[in-house]
């Protein structure tokens, strides 16, 4: 099944440079210690950036996010945001990459003395990682559409594992694309602790019924920088747009869905579960797309 981050392979990325503390290495030779707390237990946060037309996108949401959540567990990064905005530029520059660029930031807590879980025992500042890839989305997604499944795996409460914060820790997501892919879906679509529609398991979900563009509260889904884009862009320009709860028998009523993403902007949605979607009829979605392409290059 394709997923939404379906994308061309592209040769030049088998000799990337990959930064990790303060050193570029080539992609073969990139490599962390067993002992990492990202390795050990999913212990830190990452963020995904575009690199378009020489520019990243949001770059200012991203290291804002980053730190945030990094603050929410307790982690201590021991760069700036300036810092880190230097070394993504130099990882840029070191690898002559101009467009089309996908950028995984992580950053965990540190080396560990031992394999365990309190971070206490680090014994090092945070590991910084960044992953340049030349990446485009497949153009069959944008016109062929995500078949979305709901699954049992559900979007926790935020005193068990905040659902808000982009951590390491992703198990809880990727149980629930494993079950989407066994139901022959490519993403998941998840309900919050009370029923309602959450989000999907990798990407942010809308919805659109007589004109007006719905998605959820954001109480149970990480704070999607792309989401907040296309919900700014729809009040901008006048397109009504509701953060609320909403039940999946609101979605039978539908006329329209897309999902986002830092990496593939937004995707129509031909299926959710057997209720169908006619893509040739996806003005709102398209529109706004549009919009958002349009603010990709400003």
């Amino acid at each position: 099944m394709p997923s939404s981050h379906e994308f061309i392979k592209d040769k030049r990325n088998n000799n990337i440079k990959i930064f990790i503390n303060n050193k570029f290495y080539k992609r073969d030779n990139a490599k962390i210690s067993v002992f990492d707390s990202g390795f050990l237990l999913g212990d830190g946060v990452w963020s995904g950036i575009r690199y378009h037309n020489n520019k990243f996108l949001f770059l200012k949401d991203h290291l804002n996010r980053l730190f945030d959540d990094a603050k929410k567990i307790s982690l201590k990064i021991h760069l700036t945001k300036k810092n880190i905005t230097k070394i993504l530029f130099d990882t840029i520059k070191i690898n002559k990459m101009k467009t089309d660029v996908h950028i995984r930031l992580i950053i965990s807590r540190g080396i560990k003395i031992t394999p365990y879980q309190d971070p206490a025992f680090t014994i090092s500042n945070p590991t910084i990682v960044i992953i340049p890839e030349y990446k485009k989305p497949q153009n069959s997604i944008y016109k062929n559409g995500l078949v979305l499944k709901t699954v049992k795996t559900i979007r926790g409460p935020h005193n068990v594992q905040d659902p808000r914060i982009n951590s390491l820790s992703k198990l809880n997501c990727i149980l629930a694309c494993i079950e989407a892919k066994k139901k022959k879906a490519d993403e998941a679509l998840m309900f919050d602790i009370k029923g309602n529609i959450a989000t999907n398991n990798s990407t942010h979900f809308f919805y659109v019924k007589n004109k007006c563009v719905i998605t959820s509260t954001g109480k149970y889904c990480v704070r999607g920088i792309t989401r907040q884009k296309i919900i700014d862009l729809c009040k901008k320009n006048k397109i009504k747009v509701y953060e609320k709860d909403f039940k999946m028998n609101d979605l039978m009523k539908a006329e329209e869905a897309f999902v986002t993403g830092t990496f593939a902007n937004i995707i129509p949605v031909k299926r959710i579960n057997n209720k169908k979607f006619d893509l040739k009829k996806n003005n709102i979605t398209a529109k706004i797309r549009d919009l958002y392409l349009e603010l990709m290059d400003k």
